[in-house]
């Protein structure tokens, strides 16, 4: 009696998640095509079916609202335990991102109904590009979703800034049309937000692939990783400083490194006696030369400039690469080589404080 119970329970469970699963998949078609429709308008310059777009934005926040009900009843009437309760605890967080690329959709049609003129053949091929991008990500992540393939969503992950350098060049090539009067200003801030819209559906595509990897593992994403650059002239001093205390004291948080865009010959001596004394052997490290940043083969999510002087050395900065300016709190009058110990060691200090509280803010109380 007790297991034909324990069948018509388990049968009962997975019939509503089944009907769960089909309503998902749906409504990932129906965004999956609202996002299409868009680039086409976009693309066409399709008026009407841009509205289309627009107007469709309702039936998918309704069919979204449905499948969130869904989910709450079956967790009241079912109270699931282990794969179950994963799979509808991911689906509602996923409804969250379905439901912003869906708005981002509706937003990009908007946009496209405002603009005055066809932007440049230049410029559409690169909005194209972006595009295609951003959906074929979308499309990866929604698919190893609906098959449970925990591989794809590895793979997925991370797609995201592939077309970082296209972004740059687009950026470039609105700024020049409109200053020549190519564009209005109008549709430059318009294809501008178009840009970053599209670029959102990619940080969305991540996140559905997070939620896929929950749902089939239990496994819940790490927290992000940052690299980090310290920056000063000529990388002798300071920088080395907080490369050497940031990669000890917050190993997990991030990579670090240090460059210096006119590097000396050498570590300053006084670093080296600060850094033996306090644990932090420089001795074998020399002064590296700062690249272009556009040349690396993947961006720095900060530069630290150590130095009033550091932003200077920087051409423009790849679209996810912040740039901090902390001269004010650890620069010094003059090199630190005719610091003495004590004056030496209080700089330290202040170049710890700051990593630290870098740190705290990137990754909270548990950074390490």
């Amino acid at each position: 009696m007790e297991e034909s119970a324990q069948a018509r329970y388990e049968e009962r469970v997975y019939s509503d998640l089944k009907e769960i699963r089909e309503k998902v998949t749906k409504v990932a078609d129906l965004i999956e095509s609202q996002l299409s429709d868009t680039v086409h308008s976009f693309l066409e310059g399709d008026i009407k079916l841009a509205n289309d777009v627009v107007l469709g934005d309702r039936r998918v926040n309704r069919k979204i609202r449905e499948i969130d009900r869904m989910c709450h009843s079956f967790i009241v009437r079912h109270a699931p335990t282990a794969g179950p309760l994963r799979y509808v605890s991911a689906v509602l967080r996923l409804d969250v991102a379905l439901e912003r690329v869906g708005d981002y959709a509706s937003t990009i049609g908007r946009e496209i109904i405002q603009l005055k003129r066809r932007p440049p053949e230049r410029i559409m091929r690169d909005v194209e590009l972006i595009s295609h991008q951003a959906r074929r990500t979308l499309s990866q992540a929604l698919l190893a979703f609906q098959e449970n393939d925990a591989e794809l969503a590895q793979e997925t992950y991370g797609a995201a800034g592939h077309t970082d350098s296209t972004l740059e060049k687009v950026f470039e090539e609105l700024l020049t049309a409109g200053k020549s009067s190519e564009m209005s200003l109008r549709d430059v801030f318009a294809l501008l937000r178009i840009i970053n819209l599209l670029k959102r559906v990619d940080d969305q595509a991540e996140n559905v692939c997070e939620q896929t990897l929950f749902a089939v593992s239990g496994e819940i994403k790490d927290p992000k990783s940052f690299r980090i650059l310290f920056l000063d002239e000529q990388n002798s001093g300071l920088s080395q400083m907080a490369e050497a205390y940031a990669s000890r004291a917050f190993p997990e948080s991030g990579t670090y490194a240090s460059a210096g865009w006119n590097p000396a010959d050498g570590l300053s001596s006084n670093v080296i006696k600060c850094m033996d004394q306090n644990g932090l052997s420089v001795r074998g490290k020399a002064p590296s030369l700062l690249r272009s940043v556009h040349e690396e083969p993947r961006h720095w999510h900060i530069i630290v400039g150590m130095e009033g002087s550091a932003r200077d050395q920087l051409s423009r900065l790849p679209f996810r690469t912040l740039f901090l300016d902390w001269s004010d709190s650890v620069s010094v009058d003059g090199s630190v080589e005719d610091l003495d110990e004590e004056e030496t060691e209080e700089v330290f200090n202040r170049v710890k404080l700051a990593v630290r509280d870098l740190m705290l803010t990137l990754r909270g109380p548990n950074a390490g």
